[in-house]
């Protein structure tokens, strides 16, 4: 089968299995909706035909813009219709999206572990529990940018329970600590997250690194858990936290520090037109 393009009805696409980039309903999002009932679908979406189906496609590439279409009221988008096989269409999937301006930790570890096991049923050997991802793959069929060892530490993000690696994408757990805990298994995970919630706060490296240690020396009890985290941090101070929720509609698409750096911003900018009120009333 050729490669073809043609129109094709929002009803008969579905979204790729188990893709590792999530398509969010925000203010982004709306953005492209606009754009797209203004001037339409610029770039064609990439798609292959769905296993046993007449006339039902898989979206490899253009994801969002066929979110977006339907938000505008479009029922028909541009496509290229590709003849490929499932894991040539996954490592398609993921090299697409990795360059995004913004990619969640999330994101890239689920990417980085589908393209991973693409290749190895392509017949590349890959041992992702080694520090060698193997003889016959080499880190730049993954990545071209990270080192083998990085790629190896994001795909061990994937073994976070969902709650957890929320707060990795969420920037309340960094990428290291994080790490750590992913060598915690699900029970104590769960554990460890009902301390976070109760007490509103994250393992800081150095506990991340004991919590690892002591799971796999003697298991890890809630009491223990309790215990470690419990324990004033060298640098805990005094802070003042905002939910991320409560300003993701005015940043969409921060992070945590850029976050950060603009409610400082906001509050410095509010400061001074306080001031500027103040000495108008002086006058």
């Amino acid at each position: 089968m050729k490669n073809t393009k043609k129109n094709i009805s929002t009803d008969k696409l579905h979204a790729f299995e188990n893709h590792p980039y999530k398509v969010q309903d925000n203010e982004e999002m709306e953005r492209l909706a606009e754009s797209i009932q203004q001037n339409g679908v610029l770039s064609p979406i990439i798609v292959r035909p769905k296993e046993n189906t007449a006339d039902e496609y898989e979206i490899i590439s253009g994801h969002r813009r066929v979110m977006a279409s339907k938000k505008a009221g479009i029922s028909e988008v541009p496509a290229l219709i590709v003849s490929l096989d499932r894991d040539a269409a996954a490592i398609v999937l993921v090299d697409s999206n990795l360059h995004r301006e913004h990619i969640l930790p999330s994101e890239k570890a689920y990417a980085y572990k589908m393209k991973a096991e693409a290749l190895a049923h392509q017949g590349f050997r890959a041992d992702l529990t080694s520090d060698q991802l193997g003889p016959k793959l080499t880190v730049d069929m993954i990545s071209d940018s990270d080192s083998a060892s990085q790629v190896k530490r994001y795909i061990r993000l994937t073994n976070l329970i969902p709650e957890i690696l929320q707060y990795v994408d969420d920037g309340r757990i960094s990428f290291t600590p994080a790490v750590e805990l992913s060598y915690l298994n699900e029970q104590e995970q769960y554990d460890l997250l009902e301390q976070m919630e109760l007490n509103d706060c994250t393992p800081s490296l150095s506990q991340a690194c004991r919590f690892k240690k002591m799971s796999q020396l003697e298991g890890l009890t809630p009491e223990i858990i309790a215990a470690v985290m419990s324990e004033e941090k060298a640098n805990q101070r005094e802070m003042f936290k905002v939910p991320m929720e409560r300003i993701r509609k005015f940043i969409p698409n921060a992070n945590a520090k850029q976050a950060e750096d603009f409610v400082l911003k906001a509050c410095e900018h509010y400061r001074k037109f306080l001031i500027r009120q103040r000495n108008r009333d002086e006058r």
